[in-house]
């Protein structure tokens, strides 16, 4: 098909990566079987992706089908309500996600392989299929002992590892409700998390590793228990010594001793699998809880027919387990593939480490995050001249906007043949709105389509839609792996007030973006105050409830200054409001050791400025967007009403800073 210009008559940006017109994968599958058995015949991937979203009902039946969704009970309806907030998918269908994982089919006979773990210290481990049941077999029987049933949630404090998945798979396998939190994040991180969910089994390990440094974290989980009332359990899984200990703790091979049946609890669709967390702008990070039917069907959707993954292939992203590509990466189980998990530093000892990963284990698709790549850039690398990536086909980056010279990098310094997958999506839904497809180009700097059954588009600030001008990122549709509900949110008002407010019925991300007349897409960064370094999102709440902890510190406000479309991370700024008396030289280094402990090293700030007050609404708001637009250059009048500030004047130091005082 002929690819149009843009809006302005200039041409389109050079293709990077151009479709093989012979190439036959499961989307030309899935397209073909459409055609014959619902009588949709798609063209191109563009009217497949309208029929993907103007149908609800026949795609989604359809990629349950294709797919070999395992419905224990039949659903009734594909859509019964496709109202948002309020969609209600395949009533009456029970299913479990584990089922999915550990029966037998393409590509999980027992003999094959199912996961390969690998960590920074050279540590390895291969698992098979037979091997994965039989563990999780005994995780289950442990989770069973210690009075795990369907509802219950059970929770780890634990890096991307073996013991991680196993306990995952065991949990959903019994319908429990899953919950992971990064062994480095910080004990006031995972408790605000943790305690909204009252869990009743923590799984842990006793330290992480993590470049060429060992941690020790069981203190951290001595306090961590003590403040989660309704645990019953707590299992160590000792993962840097093998002979570490912890009072009133069940040791991993106490808990794995004994087997049982490996069995399925047929839970609903739309029965809580896991609970994920908002990044906590607002205050405490949103239980984002998502259902194992939606997961099921998303996974399988963007997994299968998206990446075209499945048996013989194998998936990596680098991530750890408080990031929703753990969960994704997992999900390459669904398809049959072979997961790679990494769990250390990616740059050490060296850049190499992930490229040396790739040619070990003949990667396919190759998951990694922006600044990732913008690294690799920077310190001059070509792995394509160091390592054989002849297996390599994908190369996925999310978790920031992929930079034109990442994308340059990638398709000179790894592979004109490789696909690049700049990919958005988020924890909110777990996937992906926008990615690639097996059959439509890459352009240079752009996100190439929407996702099927996406429907995806920008917004002004009237709900008007928008092409080839930036605006809000918003979906129209439904997407079953959108939340059944955020933890704790009984009437639903967090839900609507998170994604709803703004446009009636339609969900808003929080994502600046370009739709393209070609209907690729660019994304330009958060529209909202979320703090994204490092592709770990944090939100201000977390950061807020550590500065101001601090009686030096009356009050706070911490700016992202990454302008939009930047290729790198502008400054983080923290303003603070002294008390009398405080002096920032006496209180910084503090400050500094806190939030590095307390949140992640990616949070601590450039630099800390004083200033006199703390620019807020007139309800009390802090101005975290309007200063962040001050700061990257819009024009002060257009970034925020002066008519809905408390105190106008509290704007002049930020003027200043921009240059407009």
């Amino acid at each position: 098909m002929l690819w149009p210009m843009a809006s302005d008559g200039t041409a389109a940006p050079e293709i990077l990566w151009t479709p093989d017109p012979d190439h036959r994968g499961p989307l030309a599958e899935f397209t073909e079987w459409v055609a014959a058995h619902r009588g949709i015949r798609a063209e191109d991937y563009k009217q497949l992706h309208e029929w993907s979203i103007a149908d609800l009902d026949g795609f989604w039946s359809a990629v349950a089908e294709f797919c070999g969704a395992k419905f224990r009970s039949p659903y009734r309806a594909v859509l019964a309500d496709d109202r948002m907030p309020g969609a209600q998918w395949f009533p009456g269908a029970t299913l479990n996600y584990a089922e999915h994982v550990l029966t037998d089919g393409p590509g999980r006979a027992p003999e094959d392989v199912a996961v390969e773990f690998e960590r920074e210290d050279g540590l390895s481990r291969t698992v098979t299929h037979a091997e994965l049941r039989d563990l999780v077999a005994r995780a289950r029987a442990g989770l069973i002992a210690q009075g795990v049933k369907r509802g219950d949630r059970v929770v780890a404090l634990a890096p991307n590892s073996v013991e991680t998945l196993v306990a995952f798979l065991a949990a959903a396998s019994l319908g429990a409700i899953w919950s992971s939190c990064s062994p480095d994040f910080g004990p006031r991180a995972v408790h605000d998390r943790f305690a909204q969910i009252e869990p009743t089994v923590l799984i842990a390990v006793d330290g992480y590793l993590y470049g060429g440094k060992r941690y020790d974290i069981r203190p951290r989980i001595e306090e961590l228990r003590a403040q989660l009332p309704t645990l019953r359990a707590t299992v160590l899984v000792p993962y840097l010594d093998p002979d570490a200990t912890l009072d009133g703790t069940v040791s991993w091979a106490a808990f794995t001793a004994q087997t049982g049946p490996l069995e399925f609890d047929p839970v609903p669709f739309e029965h809580p699998l896991w609970v994920l967390y908002s990044s906590g702008t607002t205050g405490l990070p949103k239980g984002i809880v998502h259902s194992q039917g939606g997961i099921v069907l998303e996974h399988l959707k963007q997994l299968r027919l998206m990446l075209e993954l499945g048996p013989g292939d194998r998936f990596f992203w680098f991530t750890t387990t408080g990031w929703m590509m753990w969960n994704f990466l997992v999900g390459g189980l669904l398809v049959g593939s072979t997961i790679v998990l990494f769990d250390g530093n990616p740059g050490h000892p060296d850049m190499g480490a992930l490229w040396r990963l790739a040619e070990k284990h003949k990667i396919s698709v190759f998951g990694v995050s922006a600044p990732y790549i913008q690294a690799n850039l920077k310190a001059g690398l070509r792995p394509r001249d160091e390592y054989d990536l002849s297996w390599l086909r994908t190369i996925g980056s999310t978790g920031a906007p992929l930079s034109v010279e990442g994308f340059r990098w990638v398709a000179d310094a790894v592979g004109s043949h490789i696909q690049i997958c700049s990919t958005s999506g988020g924890t909110d839904v777990c996937t992906a709105f926008v990615g690639t497809a097996p059959n439509v180009p890459v352009w240079l700097g752009e996100i190439s389509c929407a996702s099927l059954g996406a429907a995806v588009t920008a917004f002004d600030e009237q709900g008007r839609e928008l092409v080839d001008e930036v605006g809000e990122l918003v979906v129209t549709r439904p997407m079953p792996s959108m939340p059944v509900s955020f933890w704790n949110d009984d009437d639903g008002s967090r839900l609507r007030d998170a994604y709803f407010a703004d446009y009636e019925g339609v969900w808003r991300h929080g994502d600046w973006v370009r739709v393209t007349p070609r209907g690729s897409y660019v994304i330009y960064g958060r529209s909202d105050s979320t703090l994204n370094r490092g592709g770990v999102r944090m939100g201000t709440a977390d950061f807020y409830a550590v500065v101001e902890g601090f009686d030096e510190v009356a009050d706070s406000l911490v700016i992202d200054t990454t302008e939009l479309g930047a290729k790198d991370e502008g400054e983080l700024l923290c303003f603070v409001v002294l008390a009398p008396g405080a002096r920032l030289e006496d209180v910084e280094p503090k400050l500094r050791t806190a939030l590095r402990s307390e949140l992640s090293p990616r949070h601590v700030p450039d630099r800390f400025l004083v200033i006199d007050k703390v620019p807020r609404t007139l309800n009390g708001k802090k101005c975290e967007v309007p200063v962040k637009k001050i700061l990257a250059g819009v024009d002060p009048e257009k970034a925020v009403s002066r008519g809905a500030l408390a105190d106008p004047d509290a704007l002049a130091p930020f003027l200043a800073l921009a240059g407009r005082g």
